[in-house]
């Protein structure tokens, strides 16, 4: 297991994937995953990104594609419903992979609006281990309302992590 350097600070990001891609399409625009990563690594230096996300049979190219984007993706199984919504509720998963790598950071980047997080943030913020909660927009819950001073939205980075709808697909490349 390793331990944290006195000198440097290891910074580790725990994202609720499902809540950000919801909070940033409920404003009318997608996520660019991979430049999202690269601002937590630049803005945070985030050296290790856990996407936790409800594992759906047919969307294994895209848990790829996150790997190879420098995510841990820690997948959940889903359920599916009567109405056939699928559910896949990765809160315990997010708490129990911050509490197994406690020790292995000195600052954790929680990625939610979901108040269920509270007793997550409010822990970390008791052991000085919080860095900052990512909300994806300004619809976080009120249970966070007491922590403003760590929350930082994501919606007003817009115009630099917004998916630039002209990609090809292929590689990643813009059309010619």
């Amino acid at each position: 297991m390793q331990k944290p350097l006195k000198n440097k600070s290891i910074i580790y990001a725990f994202i609720d994937s499902q809540n950000l891609n919801l909070g940033i399409r409920s404003l009318g625009w997608k996520l660019d995953w991979r430049k999202f990563r690269q601002y937590i690594k630049n803005k945070y230096n985030v050296e290790k990104a856990f996407a936790f996300i409800g594992y759906k049979a047919g969307n294994e190219a895209l848990y790829t594609s996150m790997q190879e984007m420098g995510y841990i993706v820690v997948l959940k199984p889903t359920l599916e419903l009567p109405d056939g919504t699928v559910k896949g509720n990765v809160d315990a998963e997010l708490v129990l992979h911050t509490m197994i790598e406690f020790k292995n950071f000195n600052k954790a980047v929680i990625v939610t609006n979901d108040g269920d997080f509270h007793c997550l943030v409010e822990y970390l913020v008791d052991k000085n281990k919080l860095r900052c909660v990512l909300a994806p927009n300004k619809h976080y819950s009120s249970l966070l309302r007491e922590f403003n001073n760590y929350i930082i939205r994501i919606d007003v980075l817009k115009n630099s992590l917004k998916l630039d709808q002209k990609k090809t697909g292929i590689r990643g490349r813009s059309k010619p």
